[in-house]
């Protein structure tokens, strides 16, 4: 367990490190541009990217010492922040630099999360693995609550350079931890069987489990929805809040929800959730799609926080619910499979969201709301005119959709009664 906190404490450090990187290069970015699309493809190239390298990283990880994968992962994603600074610094940064190597960054970290995850597993006794995990969610909590409130600030201070450098001593933080532990080496199948046919069809198992289970395939397909949605508000809130605002207050908000996903964490790690996790998973999906609508009402930093707070706090109940549904309804070893394509599944709704939000945004919800828009007089008397304002609408759907497709969700009988129509596979 020592050497897994070791890790634990240089993984911290980066994804700190990491989350003041990317928070900051996406204001600076907005305010560079001032497109909402141009600045919707940062997000693009920093999901896609990973989930389209994930299944290559995942059998590569299996294959390789994982200790070394993390290394290189890690020092790879250094250097491409070393090149970020440098064009910086000489006035040279621009988007068509930062889009390239925003993606190798996020190559390196689809290899680093499953060495990360697998790495736990043979370093954590097997009754002391929840409470490792759970450290693993504290860890992203304590990046999204510290990381955008001091981005926020250091921009006025520092400025992007400066977060730059902080980035790349939290890697080398990460690199030194990661050399002073050893992970044994596992003994690994012959390179040639990536090859065979046998491959593929083994890996398609996983799909094949949930697709012949109705309950599970609409849980994973609820799940994409939820995602998508809150992708979408995700990469919108950054335009919405710097619309009226100032990066201060993105800062603010955005550490709201981070206490909001912290305290999430800890209820769900306290009290387990409840028996019924299908109805935990719907109770908070609904409270996030009625967070978002609330966010959009008006263009206030209180209101935004309180959405944030209120939307980010069930996050990590909604995640575990759903991942422990799963985990009981799958045998163990075929939970490798069935869970590479529930997080495909999940991630791809990101790119997704990332090559609509900023077309969807510019090009319709943001005229609508002008001052000879064609909402002007109905919609924009109650939430308001101006720059930001259609942005603030399109967060009103996303919610009240989110909402319906919730109330759908629990019509839906299989899903509704998964836990109870379909057997557990594990003891």
């Amino acid at each position: 367990m020592g050497s897994f906190v070791l890790i634990w404490c240089g993984q911290l450090v980066s994804l700190i490190g990491s989350a003041l990187t990317s928070f900051a290069l996406g204001v600076w970015l907005y305010q560079h541009t001032g497109s909402t699309t141009l600045f919707s493809l940062f997000y693009l190239f920093v999901s896609l990217p990973f989930t389209l390298a994930s299944p290559i990283a995942g059998v590569l990880v299996d294959r390789w010492d994982r200790r070394l994968v993390m290394i290189v992962s890690d020092s790879g994603a250094a250097l491409c922040t070393v090149a970020i600074a440098f064009f910086l610094l000489n006035n040279h940064l621009n988007i068509w630099l930062i889009y390239p190597l925003t993606a190798l960054i996020s190559i390196f970290g689809a290899f680093q999360v499953p060495a990360y995850i697998a790495a736990t597993t043979q370093l954590v006794p097997k009754q002391s693995l929840d409470r490792a995990n759970g450290m693993i969610e504290l860890a992203d909590a304590v990046s999204s609550l510290i990381a955008p409130i001091l981005a926020g600030y250091l921009l006025g201070i520092i400025q992007l350079s400066g977060i730059i450098i902080i980035d790349f001593v939290s890697f080398f933080i990460s690199i030194l931890t990661l050399s002073m532990v050893s992970i044994p080496r596992l003994k690994t199948v012959s390179e040639t069987s990536l090859d065979q046919n046998t491959f593929i069809q083994e890996a398609l198992d996983g799909w094949n489990y949930i697709a012949s289970r109705p309950g599970l395939l609409g849980l994973l397909l609820y799940m994409m929805c939820n995602n998508f949605i809150i992708g979408l508000v995700l990469i919108l809130l950054t335009p919405l809040v710097l619309s009226f605002s100032s990066a201060e207050s993105l800062g603010t908000i955005s550490s709201m929800g981070g206490i909001g996903m912290l305290l999430g964490g800890i209820l769900f790690s306290l009290k387990g959730g409840s028996q019924r996790q299908i109805y935990a998973l719907f109770t908070f999906v609904f409270l996030g799609g009625l967070s978002i609508l609330i966010g959009g009402l008006r263009a206030s930093v209180l209101l935004i926080g309180f959405a944030s707070f209120l939307g980010f706090f069930g996050i990590p109940i909604i995640n575990s619910a759903s991942q422990v549904i799963f985990q009981k309804k799958s045998p163990l070893h075929l939970q490798g499979r069935i869970f590479s394509f529930y997080q495909m599944g999940e991630t791809i709704a990101l790119p997704v969201a990332a090559i609509i939000a900023g077309p969807l945004a510019d090009q319709i919800f943001e005229p609508l709301m002008t001052q000879d828009g064609v909402l002007a007089n109905s919609i924009g008397q109650i939430i308001g005119l101006g720059k930001g304002r259609g942005i603030g609408l399109l967060f009103i759907v996303m919610g009240l959709l989110m909402m319906l497709i919730t109330l759908l969700a629990y019509c839906y009988r299989p899903l509704r009664l998964v836990e109870d129509d379909l057997p557990d596979a594990i003891n």
